[in-house]
């Protein structure tokens, strides 16, 4: 999975791999500390859109490239950051789904996510990462 930053003005997004088993444990407890949620709900939150978890993940990422940025610094549109499966993320969830489900809803799952895959980016070099869920 990646978390794609890209602000209004920047010709090409700032793409970094988000794997939450790959976070130093001070990234985590400072995630903690600023969400208010343990690191297992604060992964579950990222994915479904929470503001706050996304604007920590964001300054977690952005810290790592400028260290004496603020939290109170990291403001963002929500066009402007997104999460995106990988191309391997996708085929795998593709193998799941085929095992699954039947009928229509197969039909309709597998429809949803060769869309996705036709545009995902390929992290084929980067390895095979698990889906990023905490354990």
């Amino acid at each position: 999975m990646y978390l794609i930053y890209q602000p209004e003005g920047q010709d090409e997004p700032t793409r970094w791999p988000y794997n939450p088993r790959k976070l130093m444990s001070v990234e985590r407890e400072d995630i903690e500390r600023r969400t208010g949620r343990n690191f297992t709900a604060f992964t579950t939150d990222v994915l479904e859109g929470n503001s706050l978890c996304r604007r920590a993940l964001l300054f977690t990422f952005l810290r790592r490239e400028h260290a004496k940025i603020r939290f109170e610094d990291v403001d963002f549109a929500w066009d402007e950051l997104r999460l995106e499966y990988s191309r391997q993320e996708l085929l795998r969830m593709r193998e799941a789904v085929l095992k699954a489900k039947h009928g229509d809803e197969l039909a309709a799952a597998l429809a949803a996510l060769d869309e996705q895959i036709e545009t995902a980016y390929d992290d084929e070099a980067e390895g095979k990462a698990p889906l990023p869920i905490a354990d």
